[in-house]
């Protein structure tokens, strides 16, 4: 088995970190453990555990509260979220399930709670972590030992079995 990491076409590694750069600068109302948190629900509905392990990590490290950590499984029901924010999150699963059928409720809700530049925003996290999902997922990328430690500790009731290169 080899490893079949981005490093291989350095072309393509280094304009996903210049993607990944202009994606997760923040420029309006969105934080950068929002950010996180919207990639995190992204990754978790696509089910690609080595980003949710990233994500939910990377939420911790940008101060996001562990009422957040432990409710973003199921933001609509905890006043931890915002309004603005559970329709930003409602909006990353539905764009991760079936891009075209976002619901006309939900694209209302967004629009009502975020100005347009916001949700190019929240869109460019959906669409970086879409890239990732099916990047990390199909090649099966082996998870970093502290990752999977956050993982365990951020996600409990999670197998960590992940990344058997093809």
């Amino acid at each position: 088995n080899s490893v079949l990491t981005m490093q291989r076409r350095p072309a393509i590694a280094k304009a996903f970190v210049h993607l990944n750069m202009a994606v997760m600068e923040n420029h309006g109302e969105l934080t950068s453990e929002f950010k996180r948190l919207i990639a995190f629900v992204s990754s978790n509905t696509a089910g690609c555990r080595y980003c949710q392990a990233h994500t939910i990590r990377a939420a911790d490290r940008y101060g996001s509260s562990s009422s957040r950590l432990e409710h973003v499984w199921d933001f609509d029901n905890h006043d931890c979220f915002s309004d603005a924010e559970k329709a930003a999150l409602r909006f990353a699963q539905e764009a991760s399930i079936v891009p075209v059928n976002v619901s006309e409720d939900t694209e209302k809700q967004l629009q009502l709670n975020w100005s347009d530049n916001d949700i190019i925003e929240i869109m460019g996290v959906i669409a970086l972590f879409g890239y990732l999902n099916r990047w990390n997922d199909v090649m099966r990328t082996s998870l970093e030992d502290d990752a999977k430690s956050s993982g365990e500790d951020l996600l409990e009731g999670i197998s960590w079995n992940v990344g058997k290169h093809i």
